[in-house]
């Protein structure tokens, strides 16, 4: 273990106490972030993530699915972490070392000789996970995609390519076809224009629900798919179109503004507790569930009434209710599938082992360096903390664009 991470140590309970110096709020985070990727990371570098990894679902169909879903999921949270590159200092030496083992992950990963190959290209999960990949290269474009050998490159651009095959349901899983063509524009400057703005352009005109809300497809349902996938990937398609001059990447504006909007609403579903409302699928997802919260301080479009250091310190409580100790983990440490133990029956029949390494999404703000205020600023309550202490609070606010 090394002295960075040593000094979580102190005592044997492992839950830090509320109040702690800004500083370990940081350490506390990226231990966890190690807890929970160095299984999946380590043994895909070295060839024996299909051997090592655990299959958990109640349904046998995924396994085929599952190591890719895992790895993607982790990547795509830790990929702004990744972005702050090397320095000097024992973060940024261990980011170096983490680079290292996701490049040789990737390199394994699409290399279809080696026993870790994890490409699926059968109709149609692979599509979510592949998207997600990408998702996680353009958030890591300068220190992992332009550091790949141009071998890997090629797989990698072959892949994504691959998927031009399936057809996607009308729902979010437009935004994963769209998301794979904006890595695509992004890395080759070609791209399907079509299956890019077909998605960008439903949800625009025909999916909007208000004040900050997207219906999934035709019918709206209740539940954290606003924050899961359809923001987070809105807000990173429409960089890349808005940069290239894509009419419908004039929505970027707007759409931050909603995301602001919605990053509010998940800050106070946190409870002074660090728990939050059980409602819809994907619980499983755990923290996950807070993606856009955290690309939100990490895009800096939180609302001017919300601090950073509060969502910091909520964020952080959400981290310690599930992963201050081990009841999430296998005596190897794999997750269970389950919202904080290994519970199965939250879990819908697609979802397994790899899917439930959504909750690295929770990591999107360790893109922030740490002399940024969302790690500088003292510790703050968050909003039902203040409202339940009685103290004075803005009343929540909708908007109507």
């Amino acid at each position: 273990m090394s002295s960075f991470l040593k000094r979580l140590k102190k005592k044997e309970d492992p839950i830090i106490e509320e109040k702690t110096p800004v500083w370990e709020d940081r350490i506390y985070w990226i231990s966890i972030l190690q807890k929970i990727t160095n299984p999946v990371l380590k043994n895909l570098a070295k060839g024996t993530l299909r051997k090592n990894m655990p299959y958990e679902s109640t349904s046998p169909e995924g396994q085929k699915f599952s190591y890719l879903e895992a790895f993607a999921r982790v990547f795509n949270g830790i990929a702004p972490w990744l972005e702050l590159g090397p320095d000097s200092s024992e973060e940024g030496i261990l980011r170096e070392k983490y680079i290292k083992v996701t490049m040789k992950a990737i390199s394994n990963a699409v290399n279809p000789n080696n026993n870790d190959y994890i490409f699926v290209v059968e109709p149609k999960q692979s599509l979510v996970d592949v998207a997600l990949f990408a998702q996680g290269l353009l958030r890591a474009k300068n220190q992992i995609w332009l550091n790949l050998p141009m071998d890997d490159q090629a797989r990698i651009i072959r892949e994504l390519k691959n998927t031009r095959v399936i057809a996607p349901y009308e729902n979010h899983w437009l935004l994963f076809t769209a998301m794979i063509e904006a890595a695509l524009l992004e890395f080759t400057g070609e791209c399907d224009k079509e299956r890019l703005s077909y998605g960008i352009r439903r949800f625009r005109d025909d999916f909007y629900i208000g004040d900050g809300i997207y219906s999934d497809g035709e019918y709206y349902t209740s539940g954290y798919f606003n924050s899961i996938v359809i923001h987070p990937m809105l807000n990173d398609i429409l960089k890349v179109m808005r940069k290239y001059g894509i009419n419908e990447g004039e929505l970027l504006d707007v759409q931050l503004m909603r995301s602001s909007r919605l990053s509010s609403q998940l800050e106070r579903t946190i409870s002074p507790d660090g728990t939050y409302p059980l409602i819809g699928s994907c619980l499983s997802y755990r923290c996950g569930i807070f993606h856009l919260l955290s690309q939100a301080a990490l895009l800096k479009i939180l609302p001017r009434n919300i601090n950073p250091a509060q969502v910091r310190s909520a964020l952080t409580a959400v981290l310690k209710k599930q992963f201050g100790e081990n009841q999430n983990f296998t005596s190897n440490g794999w997750l269970f599938v389950g919202l904080n133990g290994s519970q199965l029956d939250i879990s819908e029949n697609d979802i397994n082992t790899g899917s439930v390494y959504f909750c690295c999404s929770i990591f999107l703000a360790l893109g922030l360096p740490a002399s940024d205020l969302f790690w500088t600023e003292p510790y703050a309550d968050w909003t039902s903390i203040q409202a339940w202490n009685g103290n004075q609070i803005q009343k929540d606010q909708s908007i109507d664009f």
